[in-house]
C-alpha cells in the first residue's frame, strides 16, 4: 500500500489561495507544488462549502446536504477499499505457497 502524504493546513490554504485568489488552474497548482492528482480539488472543494455556510450565517462549517455529499462520497471509497481487500484476500488465499516464497 502506498503511505498517504500529509500536508499542513498553513500549506493547504496557500494552495487553496493560488486558485481561488491568484486564478491559477487547479492541475497547474498540484504539478508545481507536487500534489497528488484530484487532492487539491477537495481542498477547494471544501473552502467553497466553507465560505457558503459562513456567508448564509450556518453555525456549522457545513450544511447538512454538503455534509450528507461528503459522507456519501467516502462510504463510496470505503466500499471500493474493501472490495479490493476482499480480492486480494481471495487471490492470497487460493495458493498460499504462491506468495510465500517456497
Amino acid at each position: 500500500m502506498r503511505n498517504k502524504r500529509r500536508y499542513d493546513s498553513e500549506f493547504k490554504q496557500e494552495a487553496v489561495r493560488l486558485v481561488t485568489e491568484d486564478g491559477l488552474g487547479i492541475r497547474e497548482v498540484e504539478r508545481n507544488l507536487g500534489i497528488t492528482h484530484g487532492v487539491l480539488k477537495g481542498w477547494v472543494q471544501k473552502h467553497h462549502d466553507q465560505q457558503e455556510a459562513a456567508l448564509s450565517g450556518g453555525n456549522s462549517p457545513l450544511s447538512p446536504e454538503v455534509e450528507l455529499k461528503q459522507l456519501r462520497k467516502e462510504n463510496e471509497r470505503l466500499q471500493r477499499e474493501r472490495d479490493i481487500l476482499k480480492k486480494a484476500v481471495a487471490i492470497f488465499s487460493t495458493d498460499p505457497h504462491r506468495y510465500s516464497g517456497s
